[in-house]
């Protein structure tokens, strides 16, 4: 094994670690931002970064990976057990406050301490058993980052959804890194159980895997800090909301109409002539104001009649509006179409009717005049 390798790969990730761990852990957040699972996230999250740096300088110090490969791995997949749950928790922080309750907690530390034991038991097994032990032990640890990953990637999907139900703007977008992120630790979860296993003079390699994602994970807590507060508010509005999933379809195979349809239809179409919706940043429950109902019905209403969720129907009123705007007054420049429209950028106004039209604006505007 080429030692000059293994242990620079080790004083390039272990700095790395201990920045990213200590800055997540101790670094002052914005007032507004302190009682919020954001902090409660930025503290798991640089406790497990802390934890994999004092794996990492176990490595560094004791050279355990030369001593004893196998006690080097069993050290490593008890650390990746425990840094599963609590990236996991972090992430669940952002997307729900009372995930993270006290049963839970007991209930994942217990785990870990019955997974250390069970590979504290392996470690003194014979040769040849201890090596299907480690398959064994390495196997428990990829299904629980798989479950955890699963419960991450459901919660994140039903906040999209519940958002499309709510914002006229794109909120899913300032939480979209939590997927990415999400289906990177998976892939980087298995090649670790898998890396931790390579012949000792690859080992550098399973080190310095580890630093793109971390760096990737430090930048998208820094540049989730500026959008927080929008996405918080939203999950704060929308607690309660109904869970629309069901398939217009089978509500159009129903024969009973809801009365208070009758009630709304005529003072949504009012409002949708008036072009309010029009205003930047419009939510289901300025809409329920305005026109004085209730959300919840307001909402179903939407879903069954024009078969969208609330984001996709005032969308496409956006787009429709955009493109008359176009037609009548081609003097127009495309920024001040967007602004003009009810879409916040001109980015997500192009990428948003390139979506729905096939084409850029401009492209649709040369062809339509």
């Amino acid at each position: 094994m080429d030692q000059t390798l293994y242990h620079y790969s080790l004083c390039i990730a272990l700095p790395l670690m201990l920045f990213f761990g200590f800055h997540l852990l101790l670094a002052s957040v914005p007032e507004q931002k302190r009682s919020s699972g954001f902090l409660l996230s930025r503290r798991l999250m640089g406790t497990a970064l802390l934890i994999l740096a004092a794996n990492y300088s176990i490595h560094f110090f004791f050279s355990i990976r030369l001593t004893d490969q196998n006690d080097a791995i069993i050290v490593n997949m008890v650390t990746y057990f425990l840094c599963y749950w609590l990236f996991a928790s972090a992430m669940m922080a952002l997307l729900d406050r009372k995930y993270l309750s006290g049963r839970r907690f007991a209930c994942h530390i217990a785990l870990w301490i019955t997974y250390s034991a069970l590979a504290c038991g392996g470690s003194f097994l014979p040769d040849r058993a201890r090596t299907w032990a480690l398959v064994f032990l390495a196997l428990l640890l990829l299904t629980y980052g798989i479950l955890l990953s699963l419960r991450l990637l459901r919660t994140y999907y039903r906040s999209v959804r519940m958002f499309r139900n709510t914002h006229s703007d794109d909120i899913g977008q300032y939480i979209r890194w939590l997927s990415v992120f999400t289906y990177w630790a998976i892939i980087f979860g298995v090649s670790c159980a898998v890396l931790t296993f390579l012949p000792d003079r690859y080992v550098f390699i399973w080190v310095l895997s580890a630093v793109p994602f971390y760096i990737y994970l430090y930048c998208c807590y820094q540049n989730y800090a500026f959008f927080y507060d929008k996405v918080d508010e939203a999950f704060q509005e929308d607690t309660g909301i109904i869970n629309d999933n069901e398939d217009p379809t089978v509500r159009e195979c129903r024969n009973d109409v809801p009365e208070y349809h009758f009630d709304i239809a005529p003072r949504l179409d009012a409002w949708v002539a008036e072009e309010a919706y029009l205003t930047p940043g419009i939510t289901l429950n300025d809409l329920s104001s305005r026109i004085c109902t209730n959300r919840t019905y307001l909402s179903e209403y939407i879903n069954s009649v024009y078969h969208k969720p609330f984001r996709d129907w005032i969308t496409d009123l956006r787009i429709e509006y955009a493109k008359r705007l176009m037609k009548e007054e081609p003097q127009l420049q495309i920024q001040e179409v967007s602004l003009m429209s009810g879409f916040l950028s001109l980015s997500h106004f192009s990428r948003t009717f390139s979506a729905k039209e096939g084409c850029s604006p401009a492209r649709w505007r040369r062809a339509n005049l």
